[in-house]
């Protein structure tokens, strides 16, 4: 599976803004604080645009940039043959090239740079009212099967469901991880106390309140009071 599969297959936009939150979610309530987790979301990264991120801190990478324009994706897969690092130091012919100027302050944003270079082996993007997502023109040189790494860092934008996720989870941080808590995360559902101490025993959604701003997730409805009937 290349970039251009995974084109076939991600969701809409709205669809893949719940993704990202959801996993940012799920893992805030497994690992609160924890300097290891895998996903994350800023619903407020930069004025009217919110990152979700994937890094497995091995060098592996990719973001998801919202904005009014429509979304920018940036994979980046150090051991693939189309890796920057691979060659002579610049981006494989086509992954960014045909990037529409809406999005090429995205591809020259300085956080996904490293000595002048992009850090990207894979991309795609999607303007606002565009129906489907769009790739570059690109030539593969062998490279197996994933040689742009797309099928490796977007396989749960692409699967999207909470046994996929949990799967990963229990090994991940291996624990017991409740399907019915992911699935409720997934469905982007307001936390409520059972919930979270299904996911983790030791916290609270009070004690999650930063965590659901910074990552935008819907608030805890309150109880309100019942009203006296005369």
């Amino acid at each position: 599976m290349t970039v251009h599969d995974v084109a076939q297959h991600l969701p809409d936009i709205p669809a893949l803004r719940d993704r990202c939150r959801s996993m940012a979610m799920a893992e805030a309530i497994l690992a609160p604080g924890g300097p290891y987790r895998r996903h994350g979301f800023d619903a407020h990264w930069s004025p009217g645009r919110e990152l979700g991120w994937m890094d497995n801190g091995a060098g592996d990478e990719y973001s998801v940039i919202f904005s009014p324009e429509g979304v920018y994706i940036r994979g980046f897969d150090h051991e693939s043959p189309m890796s920057p690092y691979a060659g002579d130091r610049s981006v494989w012919p086509g992954v960014v090239d045909s990037v529409p100027e809406v999005f090429r302050s995205c591809v020259e944003e300085p956080s996904f740079i490293e000595d002048g270079t992009p850090n990207v082996t894979a991309c795609l993007w999607r303007e606002t009212g565009d129906d489907r997502w769009r790739t570059g023109q690109i030539e593969y040189d062998g490279g197996g099967s994933d040689p742009d790494g797309a099928s490796y860092l977007f396989s749960f934008l692409v699967d999207g469901t909470p046994e996929g996720f949990a799967d990963w989870a229990r090994s991940y941080y291996n624990t017991p991880v409740d399907l019915d808590a992911v699935r409720h995360i997934y469905a982007m559902r307001p936390l409520t106390p059972e919930m979270v101490a299904a996911l983790n025993p030791d916290v609270t959604p009070e004690q999650l309140t930063a965590e659901i701003t910074a990552i935008g997730y819907p608030q805890t409805v309150p109880v309100l009071p019942r009203p006296d009937h005369q």
